[in-house]
């Protein structure tokens, strides 16, 4: 079969193999030229091919080239139409240390003009699935308060309960520091849960403060004050079960356990802290938004000017 026409973007390779491309009517046909088998057996006797010149000569091909031999990449990968290389390892750390310590290096490289140096794989899937979480932890903030809401059958008194949640940061972040652990996913995860377990306080202290104001007409001083002292205990053995629940998790013990153990240090740190701080910080939330700042600075043994 005879082919005519121009071949364009032509290859030339070691095994003596040419491809080109023929063009015709919008359409490519590949074409492929290849020596016989035991012309590109090995790279030496591709010297002995026998090429004919212009003149009528024929010639073997050692005569007008030169073979050598050098080191080139295997294929060749492109990303976004731009050639690149990847360059893997197995760390022995966690993949946030590995690329901190990466990244503090990469100075010390003399990078060519034109050349980036970047990462990619399990650091863009990181870095993607962070921003996932951080679109579910929205998520559950708003389901939680949801909920509350239709329960309660206001938007205040939720309102209210969802101050605890920002109060779990301080445990998160003292957990992490303390045991020295890097954020994760697993980590991650560990916050999702905390923004349903810590609102469990608040509601145990603003919904007994209301069912004392309604059934027993206290003021909402003095109801506030009881509904701390008799939820306390509620409160600290709810908090205590779930914590010391966790901590054969925290502490890594077992095969593949420091997986899970950054998920149970930030929930131990979150609801600790959540808890000793929600004693003190929603009772005066619940007086700042149902009295306001007078409210907050009464006496004891003051009543309100009005009576709820």
């Amino acid at each position: 079969m005879t082919v005519t026409g121009v071949a364009e973007t032509i290859r030339t390779n070691v095994a003596g193999t040419q491809a080109a491309m023929f063009r015709e009517a919008g359409n490519e046909y590949p074409i492929v030229v290849r020596l016989r088998e035991e012309d590109r057996r090995q790279v030496g006797s591709v010297g002995d091919v026998l090429l004919s010149t212009p003149a009528g000569q024929v010639l073997p091909a050692k005569n007008v080239m030169v073979l050598d031999r050098d080191t080139g990449p295997v294929q060749i990968e492109r990303q976004n139409q731009e050639r690149m290389m990847r360059v893997s390892a197995e760390s022995e750390v966690t993949l946030s240390r590995a690329v901190e310590a990466i990244q503090a290096r990469l100075p010390e490289i003399n990078v060519p003009q034109e050349f980036a140096v970047g990462f990619g794989n399990e650091v863009q899937e990181q870095e993607r699935s962070f921003r996932e979480l951080q679109l579910v932890l929205i998520l559950a903030i708003v389901l939680v308060y949801a909920v509350m809401a239709s329960q309660y059958e206001s938007l205040r008194d939720p309102f209210i309960i969802m101050f605890s949640i920002p109060l779990a940061a301080i445990g998160v972040v003292g957990a992490l520091l303390l045991t020295n652990t890097p954020f994760s996913m697993q980590a991650y995860i560990g916050v999702i849960m905390l923004a349903g377990i810590v609102v469990s306080n608040a509601i145990l202290l603003v919904d007994y403060a209301n069912t004392l104001r309604h059934r027993d007409k206290l003021p909402i001083r003095e109801a506030i004050e009881t509904a701390g002292r008799h939820r306390l205990r509620p409160i600290l053995m709810t908090s205590g079960c779930t914590a010391l629940g966790l901590v054969p998790m925290a502490l890594g013990i077992g095969e593949g356990a420091e997986l899970q153990a950054p998920l149970a240090r930030v929930v131990i740190g979150g609801l600790l802290t959540s808890t000793l701080i929600t004693l003190v910080f929603v009772p005066a939330m619940y007086t700042l938004f149902e009295e306001g700042w007078r409210g907050m600075f009464r006496k004891g043994g003051q009543a309100p000017s009005e009576a709820h």
